[in-house]
């Protein structure tokens, strides 16, 4: 009786885990992730070869995965892949006969514009009633946002315009479209990936995965593993946070150094999920854009949207920009449709008055600067074509508009901004420069490792995937496991500091 009393535990706590639970959610970087992976990896080997048991085993995989992510949110994705996989087949019809396909297209983009403004801005319409007719007239519980639910509806939404554009032909079934849309690497924070080169990778025969991809992948997940787990999640918890929030005093100095340290945090939260997405994706044998080129480093504000979470730059690009008309319609329909595209861009991040600020910021920028370009002569679009000097004094620039540009992307509201910003003008002293280092003295190693990371030359990281790639399988697996117990202490300490776990990055949402 005893042994059966034993064996229904272990039979209760391995059930536990395959159900989803909201206060532990799985991402890429969590230890069940791993395990799960370790697994899941045995019947993938076995089955690589052959393409549709593949095809049909990634995907169950997948949708585990985001049913431990967001719970029923599931049904959401699976309606949404329905929907589009449908709409697209009656597009590519239209085509053939040589019909209009605008309809069909607007269905779709109707359909999941509807999704996000349900999830993204009805809290926000809600409280606009309340403060304008009295706390309470609507009674509403807050809207839980599943997470990566704007990636999966910009793919999808990508996805029909392709087919009515031409560029590709629809799917034949229906399992690899959700293949496409629920590919578990990139799920919860991208990178968005282009139908048109992902699909061959889904229908190929052979899967293969060089010396060199394994050993780029696994670079990859270690370095953003490291920016991740560790530097972004750390850097928020024992500094970003509690300087926002007042906790460390009313300086200017804390202030500028909160700006400073979120811009370092979002960067190495974005792009450390991103790398290790593309490196789980590369050891799979599937390549998935590169989504971050060391944005800080730009010059202008146009470069630093051809290097800052590339995917969805060129997405709005490609789908939103030109569909409004691009350049096509004259210089001022131009700045107009710079503007619009990064207003709803803010808006795609959250409907409220501080990203709405955030959107049209970059939008007046990069407005700003093409007619800069236009009437100045000699005047330089990337950081590359300009002298050292004049370089350096661009990024300085450059990497402060988009920093104070942060403060509105992380601050709860306007009257936050404004503070943080009285801060920084009234009481600025660089005597609180001491009180920085030993009272959050962690926290500023980890902005100058943070930064200098950044900072390194590709070059750099060329030689570091090289040198990782000649260790061979096990001594790449020995740096992983290594790296997973950094993070594993990191997240303790954390645990210990705040009194919690630590949970999900900010942008769990996205």
């Amino acid at each position: 009786m005893e042994y059966l009393k034993f064996d229904n535990g272990v039979l209760e706590r391995v059930a536990s885990l395959l159900e989803y639970d909201a206060t532990a959610p799985l991402t890429l970087t969590t230890g069940f992730f791993l395990f799960a992976f370790l697994l899941f990896g045995v019947g993938y080997v076995a089955l690589r070869g052959r393409v549709n048991l593949r095809n049909a085993y990634v995907v169950l995989f997948s949708l585990y995965f985001y049913y431990k992510l967001s719970g029923v949110y599931v049904l959401l994705l699976l309606a949404v892949a329905l929907s589009d996989y449908l709409i697209g087949r009656c597009v590519a019809r239209r085509r053939e006969r040589g019909r209009g396909t605008r309809g069909w297209v607007a269905l779709s983009v109707t359909i999941n514009v509807a999704i996000l403004t349900y999830f993204k801005a009805t809290d926000f319409f809600v409280g606009v009633i309340n403060d304008l007719y009295g706390a309470g007239t609507l009674d509403w519980e807050s809207v839980v946002v599943p997470a990566g639910v704007s990636f999966f509806v910009f793919q999808s939404i990508a996805y029909v315009v392709d087919i009515s554009r031409g560029a590709i032909s629809p799917l034949g079934r229906f399992i690899d479209y959700l293949f496409l849309l629920s590919f578990f690497p990139k799920m919860f924070l991208g990178p968005l990936v282009r139908a048109k080169d992902f699909i061959p990778q889904i229908e190929a025969r052979d899967i293969v995965v060089t010396r060199e991809d394994f050993g780029r992948g696994v670079t990859l997940i270690v370095g953003g593993l490291v920016k991740y787990a560790i530097i972004a999640k750390a850097l928020g918890l024992l500094f970003v946070a509690p300087a926002f929030a007042g906790e460390l005093g009313d300086g200017g100095l804390v202030a500028l150094m909160a700006i400073y340290g979120f811009t370092l945090q979002i960067y190495c939260d974005f792009s450390g999920y991103s790398d290790i997405a593309v490196g789980v994706a590369l050891i799979m044998g599937f390549r998935l854009p590169d989504n971050f080129d060391s944005p800080y480093k730009s010059a202008t504000i146009t470069e630093f949207w051809r290097r800052w979470h590339i995917s969805l730059s060129s997405w709005l690009r490609d789908y939103l920009y030109i569909s409004l008309g691009g350049n096509r319609k004259g210089h001022l329909r131009t700045y107009l449709n710079l503007i619009l595209t990064m207003f709803l861009g803010g808006l795609w991040h959250g409907v409220g008055m501080t990203f709405i600020a955030w959107g049209l910021l970059h939008g007046v920028a990069l407005a700003l600067h093409k007619v800069w370009l236009e009437v100045v002569p000699g005047a330089k679009r990337f950081g590359s074509e300009m002298k050292p000097l004049w370089r350096a004094l661009a990024t300085t620039f450059t990497f402060n508009l988009v920093a104070f540009g942060w403060l509105l992307f992380t601050a709860d509201d306007m009257a936050q901004v404004a503070d943080m910003l009285g801060r920084i003008a009234e009481n600025f002293s660089f005597a609180e420069a001491h009180t920085l280092v030993t009272g959050s003295g962690v926290a500023m190693i980890l902005m100058v490792v943070g930064y200098a990371m950044h900072a390194l030359p590709r070059s750099f990281d060329l030689a570091v995937q090289r040198l990782v790639t000649r260790l061979g399988f096990v001594g790449e697996w020995l740096i992983v496991v290594v790296v997973i117990w950094m993070v594993m202490q990191c997240d303790m300490m954390l645990a210990a500091e705040s009194g919690g776990a630590a949970g999900l990055p900010m942008y769990a949402a996205f």
